[in-house]
């Protein structure tokens, strides 16, 4: 019986060994969401970049892979210029081989972001790389490696066995204490005591925990760190609304019209390029299309009935007509001040880098937090280019005369700006 017992605790051990080394492999694949990289990798690189091919810049896949300083990598994508001016080796290698064409800065993505990049493109490059090609160059159906679904299962296999193995150490133990308790008693003594009901304290085992006073500190301890932690991410995560995604009175497809139609974002949101506020496009924008375009379609009929418009005689009644009740996705606090115009516009900053991949949306959803370290983490890694801007041209000639001792007034630093105070 003993040397079973020994058995059984050796297996647990290498067990439990094997369980941790799959736990640690998992988790290292963790680290970086190759999902979300993909989606980066789309909104941002697709324009210069494939993973396989070369194209305005060089092919990712087998550039990012022969790096292997990921740190580096993050420094070049988030702010390329910046390390070129710095007299970066590989900075300036890359910047002479593809004739000191400059690449875009991202100084918007996060190093997580990036990343969630480099993952992508290696996870792709090595499934590229690993798919056999057919005689035409085409590649056929390979194996693409185990799922996750057949990995988590393994993984549950091992802990279900793990458990049955701690019972079964448990069973064998109770029955060796039992055995040299009683090795005194007569053959006939075994079988009356067998007939016996033996009487057990099932909560012994808590009873004798509770006593133990460094395991009660520690369970407390960790409970009031579990309860902390969680209390912290709640109060943090306050108003917060990172991914709300609404139902919408009428189902539109920023996919299709944004990405497959490649309308233009100022096409329905022209206030983005003049004013504070976006704007939500009045129903006119759209009979641009549609008053001929899927005219069959019972959403589009939705803004039919909104306009009070006929569309068999083609024309407008406007005592039928009612506002369509567009449930807001991007709401600020009314203490906080954005100007999208100064953002699109002055500062050239695409749609994408506040509202993420719009142009694969086919129903909108918040995807950046919106939360004030967001934004002044964007504030410190913009740069600003004063060149050519006549707001900046003229702060620079006021900079000038002050430091030539002459006087400035309030109107010529924009004191005079109905928005200073009326927004």
């Amino acid at each position: 019986m003993r040397n079973i017992s020994l058995t059984f605790k050796q297996f647990s051990r290498t067990l439990l060994l094997i369980a941790g080394f799959a736990f640690m492999a998992v988790s290292a694949q963790a680290q970086a969401d190759a999902a979300k990289g993909e989606a980066l990798f789309k909104a941002n690189c697709t324009a210069c970049h494939k993973i396989d091919a070369r194209m305005t810049g060089p092919a990712l896949g087998p550039t990012i892979s022969s790096e292997t300083d990921d740190k580096w990598l993050t420094k070049w994508i988030q702010n390329n210029q910046a390390l070129i001016a710095a007299k970066d080796p590989k900075a300036l290698k890359i910047y002479n081989e593809y004739n000191q064409s400059q690449m875009t800065v991202f100084t918007n993505l996060s190093d997580g972001d990036v990343a969630n990049i480099i993952a992508y493109v290696r996870d792709d490059y090595k499934k590229l790389q690993s798919t056999p090609k057919t005689s035409n160059g085409d590649p056929s159906t390979a194996d693409s490696g185990p799922s996750e679904v057949l990995i988590f299962s393994l993984i549950g296999v091992l802990i279900v066995a793990f458990i049955v193995i701690l019972v079964l150490n448990r069973v064998i133990g109770t029955l060796e204490k039992v055995l040299v308790n009683r090795a005194d008693l007569l053959p006939e003594e075994l079988e009356a005591a067998e007939v016996e009901t033996v009487k057990v304290d099932r909560f012994a085992t808590i009873k004798r925990l509770a006593k133990n006073k460094k395991l009660v500190f520690f369970v407390v301890l960790c409970l009031f760190i579990a309860f902390g932690s969680w209390s912290w991410v709640t109060m943090w995560n306050t108003n917060v609304h990172q991914g709300y995604q609404p139902e919408q009175p009428i189902k539109y497809s920023h996919e299709l019209h944004a990405g497959v139609m490649r309308i233009n974002c100022q096409y329905c949101h022209g206030g983005a390029y003049k004013s504070k506020n976006a704007t939500i496009p009045s129903l006119n924008v759209c009979m641009n299309c549609h008053k001929v375009v899927k005219t069959e379609s019972p959403e589009i009929h939705k803004i039919y009935d909104a306009l009070g418009y006929d569309p068999s005689t083609q024309k407008y009644d406007s005592t039928k007509a009612r506002p369509i009740q567009w449930v807001r996705v991007h709401n600020l606090p009314d203490f906080a001040y954005f100007n999208h115009s100064q953002h699109t516009k002055v500062a050239g900053i695409e749609c994408q880098r506040c509202h993420g991949p719009i142009q694969t949306m086919k129903q909108v959803y918040q995807y950046s937090p919106l939360t004030m370290k967001w934004c002044i983490q964007c504030h410190k890694r913009t740069n600003v280019n004063s060149k050519g801007n006549a707001y900046y041209e003229k702060m620079v000639a006021i900079h000038d005369v002050i430091k030539n001792g002459g006087h400035v007034t309030e109107a010529q630093m924009g004191g005079l700006e109905c928005a200073k105070c009326h927004y």
